[in-house]
């Protein structure tokens, strides 16, 4: 379910401070999932809801010392844990305090888009995507991610999947198209969720 801002900085903020602890596995699950945007050297990528900021290593690597990384969220306690973690605006990024729907950005000034955990969280998801689809380049791509698939998830919190969750490909494809992204892979399993998708236009 979508929450407003208020919400999900208060349930954010409260966790920021072991939230890299009670996740500690997951890197190689991210690393493989910025493997799957294709970023190139010199190219420039948007962490959107970057958190504590654990995709930030792999996608510096990606773009290398040329390129550009910003991440991006509403939650403060989560970027002070980035920061304090080393995963900071150095080395051609930044760290910016902002919400995904309004970002302060100029238009197509990305490659790629990088979200996990994101689209859940959006307090409108079609004007969040749509958001992302104004800050990348036509053929851009954006990445929707989680660790761990939709039943896994699911189970982790003692519920059972709900065909109302944004995250399922009847529900998502939609919902990029009229943001003007196209999907173009899908994957639900156990071990990861990573929905591809393309810039349209």
């Amino acid at each position: 379910m979508s929450d407003d801002p208020t919400r999900v900085r208060e349930f954010f903020g409260a966790r920021a401070a072991d939230w890299d602890s009670r996740f500690p596995d997951d890197g190689p699950a991210y690393a493989a999932a910025v493997a799957e945007l294709g970023l190139r050297p010199g190219g420039s990528v948007l962490d959107a809801g970057c958190g504590t900021g654990r995709a930030l290593p792999p996608l510096r690597a990606a773009v290398g010392p040329s390129g550009t990384v910003v991440g991006v969220d509403l939650t403060p306690e989560m970027l002070e844990r980035a920061v304090r973690a080393g995963r900071d605006g150095a080395d051609g990024g930044a760290l910016l305090l902002a919400d995904v729907g309004r970002l302060p950005v100029r238009e197509g000034a990305f490659d790629a888009v990088f979200g996990a955990g994101l689209v859940s969280h959006l307090a409108a998801p079609a004007t969040g995507l749509r958001e992302l689809a104004r800050v990348v380049r036509p053929g851009g791509r954006l990445a929707l991610f989680h660790p761990i698939g939709r039943a896994a998830l699911a189970a982790r919190h003692g519920r059972s999947l709900s065909p109302d969750d944004l995250r399922a490909e009847p529900r998502l494809r939609p919902l990029l198209a009229g943001a003007g992204w196209r999907l173009v892979r899908y994957v639900d399993e156990d071990a990861r969720y990573l929905a591809l998708a393309v810039r349209e236009g």
